[in-house]
Formats: structure tokens, C-alpha cells, sequence
């Protein structure tokens, strides 16, 4: 920092008192090991203090520092005649690990050399009590099925250097498959491991329970669940809590639920007596939401400690607080993991990002993170995040620091985690990298640059990073995003412009012939594939997947590495997804050849070529393009509706047999409806809708209405294969000038809340005022 002395602590001794706890011993390890990997020092420990140089003093507070609150630490620098002396002053256990984490982040490491900044003097405690995260060790994740358990120690230190305090186990039964082809330990082995080795860090461990069993009603299946999971609960050295999630996945209402969880209940405390349970409402309908809030105000039931709020709730977490008793404190269970059909979607996302980088990329999200944790906290007493691999890595960092003070400077937690993961000398360049790959997730990617000066900052970065630099995988992860990024921004501007010239073929058909214009037109989409664009990129992402393979087990392919599917976090696989409407093309193209007469032929390349002209006096709308959405009603926004409750989000699913603009969409999520709003129609004018339903989920009906009172259909099922529906608006909806056209989705339906999506809207004028 800038006028801050720096004193040489490159041979410091580190002092203990004797007498300390596994806990505390593993502090002092955590300190010296951390250093030493950093600079291939080894300080030395001992339990005598030296009479000069550099000391690192390690015990209990005699006082209590601060308030004396749990966790707490005090880091204070003092000088005395010929000794700098760093004490580490932790009110408790947990307070000393800390203080050593903090330290580890204050001090300045290169190779052969320790700096300390000076002054130093910081007394903290947690805001929140509960700061954790889920790792859980099973085939659905990216990376973490692939982990011995030195990788989990490693990570696990990562983590409390950022202040967690818990970790979320999943035990060997849950919604996934039973073994992988990555696990070097069987689960239950590897669960029973990790227990032992967050005791001696003497962190909190929280179990993830899924009830799977077809029927809590039926004793042979309660007897069944308490047996297995008694078993289970009887094997782990510590268990602090469990959460049994309500749903996703789930299926039992709720008074059947919480009958077998009491049980359950009752069958866990005799392993761990003072272990806590708790459950969430997920994926709940509106009944059985009704019928979980009664159970807890008229059975308030002792046995449970307290509520989760995750994906798939219905009630916002405001409501939630305040519906549920107040004897109930409310955890976080936020998705950090995931980029589209979650919790904390990305907002306006540009369709190319979602359908090839994918549902669980690498996803930097340090200025969104903030604001959800900001937001959502002080409902809560803290959190553990959903994570499903190390894609979130950043992610979880932000959280970490933030349960800890929400107050703290985003830019502050960037640069302490690029110069204590990465090296000193990319405190600033790596930190502003991070925010540069969240920035190219912004808006529509054909006209952002950012993405290639994003690139160009991390090119720089990587021409000069040492071996130890190059071989670490936080470095790699945020490499191949960049290059990622500019390789599908090269390929997106290329192949627009190639079905732009290809449109322009079609436009000839009358002069050069119907089949002539669409061999070349089709020779010209071609082009996409037997002249492809940015070869350089696309091969240093595929080095830097292989990379990540080596180091850190992610599994970008599920050819190369054998990801579970490709929506796990295997977007090499849709590298070269097209990013125009070339495969729709060519099939239309085949079928109109197939036509004997040439008039047939040119009618029908007409309606290709005019797929988006609404006639005069009407209007077009491509909702889930960014750039043509002129009628959509934008709602709260993201800064007041992060879980995008009131706000149209942006989503996409890959058709191959369909037009791009089947791909995206927009949505409305749970009762909320989606809106388009129209001005300045002709009054005297009549109308119809011709409308595309589209989305992941074609079992949901939709029904659409004008200015709230006029239907324009009722619920029906969206049709599939995908194809535009045509309805009359009655003149009366327009005779104003204006017109107000919502979608709505079933009502009080449970699951994730979507189904209300829309791909593409007409507001055609099919008989003009005279």
C-alpha cells in the first residue's frame, strides 16, 4: 500500500505457547506451510521468544479483544528494541485461526522473501455467525468427484483464510449417480474423511440430506431412511447440523415431511447430541406452502432450529422472514454456481454466452455477488452456498468476505485474493482482470469490446507469469475465460456477417434462380465450418481445458474428461455450437427443393427471407435478443430483483432443429407475468398475434391476455417441435392505441417457477383502416 513502511520479515520465527489445541496447532501449520509454498521458506516455530528480529506471536487473547466476540482476533504490530513482533490474538479457537488467515492476506510473499506492511493494527470479529460452503463429493459436480483429500485440505485452507466457518457434506445417496469415474475414494469413505479433517480445523459440518424415498407415509419406508441415515450420521466424527431441503429434489408434503423428520431428529442426536436440524421450503406449491407455514405456527415444533431459504421458494426472502416465527432463524442457501435457470441468473445475458459457455461456467461474479449478499443478509444468519464444483471459486471468496464485514470494498477483497492465489505483482492487474470477465457478461456480446480488451489484459498477464504461475489453476480458470469469451465474440461476429451475405444470396433467387441463390447462399454458411475464424483462440482453449484437467480435475468435456453432461460444466463440448441460423437454414433448404415448382420455391425463400417483417404497421419483437426486445416491460431491474421475481430474465435452450431465435427467450417466473406493452397502433385498425413459445419447459401451460381483462387465449400447451401460433386481437384491446399483451404461467404451481416463455412476438395488422 502506498506510504505504508514495509519490514522484512523474510526469516521470521513464529511463537506459540505450549499447550495448544489440534485446532490451534493447526493454525500455526496453516501460517508456515502457506508461507513456505509461496516462497520456499520454512519458518521456524518455537515456544520461546527470541530476543530480536522478526517474531510471529500465535495464542489466545488473555482479554478479550474487541467486543470479545466468537471468532474474533486482534493483529497488532509492536517493536521492541530489536525485535518486530506480529501477535495473533484470537478470543477463541476459531478467532486464532483466523487471525493467522488474515495475516496470510496482509502479508506481501515472493519468491525467497517475506514483507510486512506497517502499521499494523486490526481488531475484527464476524457480522454473521454462519459462513460456509457446500463441497459436495459426487459425480454431478465439475471438478470436486475428482479430489483426493489433500486437494480438500488445501481448499479447505483456502476457504477459512476468507473467513468460512462451515462445510456442507452430501452424503453417498442423493439425487446423482452412485460412483464416478474420478472418485479415488468411495463416498462414504471420502465423507467419513473430510468429517475427521474439518474437526481438527474445528470447523462446523452441515450435512445436505435429500429425502428421496417414494413415500414418508408408509413406516417401511420411514424405517428404512432412519436406518440408512442413522448409519450415516453414526460414521461422521462430527456433524454440527443437518438440512433436509423440502424439495429440488423433494416430493412430500409438508405434515408428511415433518412427521419424519422428528424422527430422523431423535435418531441423530443420539451420535451427536447437540446437532441441529433444519429444513427449507423448496420447490414447494402455494398449498403446500400454506400448509408449512401453519405447521410452524401451530406445532412450533422444538426439535427444529431453524428455516433454509434456497432456489425454488416461492416467497421472496423478505416474506419468508416474515412469515415464519421469529423462534426460527433463516440460513442462506444461495446458487453461486450457476449462470441461467437459477436462484441469481445473469442478468441480460447474451444468448451466445448462455447456450455455448453454459449453465455452470467459470463464472466471476465479484459486483453481482456483493449485491446479493448485501441484499439478502441481514435476513439471515449467514450462509452456505450451493456450489457444484470450483467454477465459483471467486464467487465463494466474495461471500466469505462479506459474512465476515458486508461492509468491505469489493476491490479490497479482489486484490487480497489475487496477491495471496496468484503473487504479489498481480495484486492489481489480476483483480481488475476478474471485473473485466464479469463485464464481458454484460449486455449484447456483437457490440461489447470489452471482451477483446479483456483478453488483450490477460495476454499481458500470461506473457510474463512464471512457471508457478502458468501451473496454477485459479490462473488457468481465468485464462480460459478470456480466451473463451474473445474466441465465441470472433465466431459470432464472423458468422452474423456470413448469414447477413447469405440473406443478401436469397434476396437474388428471382434473378439467379431459386436453386442457384440457395446453393450459394448455403455455400456461404458453409463458410462457418470449412473456413473457420480465430483457429489461434480455440486451440489455447483447449490446452488451457487439458490444463485444468491436470491441475484442479475440471471436467470441461465429457468425451476428453468425462463430465457427467455437458450442462455440468462442459462447455468445450459447445464450443462450436453455431451462432447463426445456419443448421435451420439448410434444413429449410432441403425441404424446399424437394418443391417441383420454381414459383413454390421463391414463395417459399420469400417467407425466409421476411421471417421478421410484420408487415406494415406491425411490430417484431426477437425477446431473448437483447437488441430487439423494443416492447418488453423491463420490470424492477436487477439491483431491486437479483432472483429476477419481477423482472423478465433472459434464458436459452439449444434447438438444433430450430431458428437462433428459438434458442433465447424471455421469461416471467412463478405467478408473475411477462409483459409487452405497444403505442401510437392505428385505433381503426384490427390485429393479430402471431407469437413462438419456446423455454425448457413445454409441461407448463401458458395463457396470454390483453390490458388485463381481455383473453387472448387460455391455457394451453406450448406446441413442440417449435413452431408460431397465430390468434385474432379483439379491436376492442386496441381501439385506445395502446395495448398491454401478459403471459402467464398455471398458478400456484411448485418446482423452479418457470414456464412462462417467450421466444418471439408479431403484432401484425391483418385488416388496415381504410
Amino acid at each position: 500500500m502506498r506510504g505504508q513502511e514495509m519490514l522484512d520479515f523474510t526469516h521470521a520465527v513464529v511463537v506459540h505457547p505450549e499447550g495448544m489445541t489440534p485446532t490451534e496447532r493447526k493454525a500455526v501449520d496453516l501460517l508456515v506451510d502457506e508461507v513456505a509454498k509461496r516462497t520456499r521458506l520454512r519458518w521456524q516455530t518455537t515456544t520461546v521468544m527470541p530476543t530480536k528480529g522478526a517474531v510471529i506471536a500465535i495464542r489466545r487473547a488473555s482479554e478479550p479483544v474487541g467486543a470479545g466476540a466468537r471468532e474474533g482476533f486482534r493483529l497488532h504490530l509492536t517493536k521492541e528494541g530489536e525485535r518486530v513482533i506480529v501477535s495473533v490474538l484470537g478470543n477463541d479457537e476459531r478467532g486464532v485461526l483466523f487471525g493467522v488467515g488474515r495475516l496470510l492476506r496482509w502479508l506481501r510473499m515472493s519468491r525467497d522473501r517475506v514483507r510486512l506492511p506497517s502499521p499494523l493494527d486490526i481488531v475484527t470479529a464476524p457480522q454473521y455467525p454462519l459462513r460456509g460452503h457446500q463441497l459436495g463429493y459426487r459425480p454431478k459436480t465439475n471438478s470436486y468427484d475428482g479430489w483426493d483429500l489433500a486437494m480438500w485440505e488445501q481448499y479447505l485452507r483456502d476457504l477459512i483464510v476468507f473467513g468460512c466457518n462451515a462445510i456442507e457434506l452430501i452424503p453417498p445417496r442423493s439425487d446423482d449417480a452412485p460412483d464416478s469415474p474420478h472418485f479415488p475414494l468411495p463416498p462414504m469413505t471420502m465423507m467419513e474423511a473430510m468429517s475427521r479433517l474439518l474437526d481438527e480445523y474445528g470447523m462446523d459440518v452441515w450435512i445436505w440430506y435429500p429425502a428421496l424415498d417414494p413415500d414418508y407415509a408408509d413406516p417401511k419406508w420411514v424405517e428404512f431412511a432412519l436406518q440408512e441415515w442413522g448409519e450415516v450420521f453414526q460414521r461422521l466424527k462430527r456433524l454440527n447440523a443437518l438440512f433436509v431441503p423440502g424439495g429440488d429434489p423433494g416430493h412430500t408434503p409438508p405434515r408428511v415431511l415433518a412427521n419424519f423428520l422428528e424422527k430422523q431428529a431423535q435418531s441423530l442426536r443420539r451420535f451427536h447430541p447437540h446437532a441441529q436440524v433444519w429444513v427449507s421450503p423448496q420447490g414447494f406449491p402455494q398449498a403446500w406452502m400454506d400448509e408449512f407455514l401453519d405447521w410452524l405456527h401451530h406445532d412450533r415444533p422444538d426439535w427444529l432450529n431453524g428455516i433454509v431459504y434456497g432456489p425454488q421458494t416461492r416467497l421472496p426472502l423478505q416474506q419468508l422472514r416474515e412469515k415464519v416465527p421469529d423462534r426460527y432463524p433463516i440460513r442462506l442457501y444461495p446458487d453461486i454456481t450457476h449462470s441461467r435457470q437459477c436462484q441469481y441468473p445473469v442478468p441480460d445475458w447474451d444468448w451466445a454466452f448462455s447456450i455455448t459457455e453454459g449453465r455452470e461456467g467459470i463464472n466471476p461474479r465479484p459486483m453481482g455477488m456483493a449485491h446479493i449478499a448485501r441484499q439478502t443478509l441481514p435476513y439471515s444468519i449467514g450462509f452456505i452456498t450451493y456450489s457444484e464444483g470450483c467454477n465459483d471459486d471467486v464467487n465463494k471468496i466474495v461471500w466469505g468476505a462479506l459474512g465476515w464485514d458486508a461492509a468491505t470494498d469489493i476491490m479490497d477483497i479482489l486484490r487480497d485474493y489475487s496477491r495471496y492465489f496468484i503473487g504479489e505483482e498481480y495484486t492489481e492487474p489480476f483483480a481488475q482482470g476478474l471485473l473485466a470477465l464479469e463485464r464481458n457478461w454484460q449486455g449484447s456480446l456483437l457490440t461489447n469490446p470489452q471482451v477483446d480488451i479483456t483478453l488483450a489484459q490477460f495476454q499481458a498477464m500470461e506473457r510474463t507469469a512464471s512457471p508457478q504461475v502458468r501451473l496454477n489453476w485459479r490462473f488457468q480458470q481465468a485464462l480460459y475465460r478470456a480466451y473463451y469469451d474473445a474466441y465465441l465474440r470472433q465466431r459470432l461476429l464472423y458468422e452474423t456477417a456470413l448469414e447477413a451475405q447469405a440473406m443478401e444470396k436469397l434476396r437474388q433467387a428471382y434473378r439467379l434462380g431459386s436453386l442457384v441463390a440457395m446453393a450459394e447462399a448455403e455455400a456461404l454458411l458453409d463458410r462457418a465450418v470449412t473456413h473457420p475464424i480465430a483457429a489461434d483462440l480455440r486451440a489455447r482453449v483447449f490446452a488451457l481445458a487439458e490444463a485444468l484437467f491436470q491441475s484442479i480435475r475440471m471436467q470441461l468435456s465429457v468425451e476428453r474428461y468425462q463430465a457427467i453432461a455437458v450442462e455440468r460444466g462442459a462447455n468445450l463440448d459447445t464450443i462450436d455450437v453455431p451462432l447463426n441460423n445456419r443448421l435451420w437454414l439448410k434444413g429449410r433448404f432441403s425441404e424446399i427443393r424437394s418443391l417441383a415448382e420454381e414459383d413454390e420455391r421463391l414463395r417459399a425463400l420469400d417467407a425466409l427471407i421476411n421471417w421478421t417483417n410484420p408487415g406494415p404497421g406491425g411490430f417484431y419483437d426477437n425477446l431473448g435478443d437483447l437488441t430487439q426486445q423494443p416492447h418488453l416491460v423491463a420490470g424492477k431491474g436487477f439491483e431491486e430483483d437479483p432472483e429476477f421475481r419481477e423482472t423478465p430474465l433472459m434464458g436459452a435452450v439449444f434447438f438444433p432443429d430450430g431458428r437462433t431465435s428459438w434458442w433465447s427467450y424471455a421469461q416471467s417466473l412463478y405467478d408473475a407475468p411477462l409483459r409487452l406493452r405497444y403505442t401510437d397502433l392505428d385505433p381503426s385498425a384490427s390485429y393479430k398475434l402471431r407469437v413462438v413459445y419456446a423455454g425448457d419447459n413445454f409441461r407448463v401451460k401458458i395463457r396470454c391476455v390483453a390490458n388485463d381483462t381481455i383473453e387472448i387465449h387460455p391455457f394451453i400447451s406450448k406446441p413442440f417441435p417449435i413452431r408460431p401460433l397465430e390468434f385474432d386481437i379483439p379491436q376492442e384491446a386496441t381501439r385506445t392505441g395502446t395495448l398491454e399483451l401478459s403471459w402467464y404461467r398455471e398458478p400456484g404451481l411448485g418446482g423452479n417457477g418457470r414456464g412462462c416463455q417467450v421466444a418471439e412476438v408479431w403484432l401484425i395488422v391483418s385488416n388496415p383502416a381504410r
